[in-house]
């Protein structure tokens, strides 16, 4: 029996490693134009972005559909 892989692009990619890819290729500069929330615009990091980002759904969907959206980027 074969196993069928997922088409989602965020299927078992952790919230982490998203946050990570989009600061590594837009850096926090570009990502806090591209997504206006505080933590990408104000002492950016990654463990302030994902506190934030766990607690915020609406932001966290942000990240995630501009994630998606470049994805082919992050597997190239």
């Amino acid at each position: 029996m074969e196993k069928q892989q997922s088409q989602d692009p965020l299927h078992g990619v952790t919230l982490k490693t998203i946050v990570e890819q989009l600061e590594a290729y837009f850096g926090f500069d570009t990502l806090g134009e591209l997504i206006k929330i505080k933590c990408f615009n104000e002492n950016p990091s990654v463990k302030s972005s994902l506190t934030f980002l766990r607690k915020t759904d609406w932001a966290r969907k942000q990240v995630e559909a501009l994630y998606v959206a470049n994805y082919k980027k992050f597997t190239a």
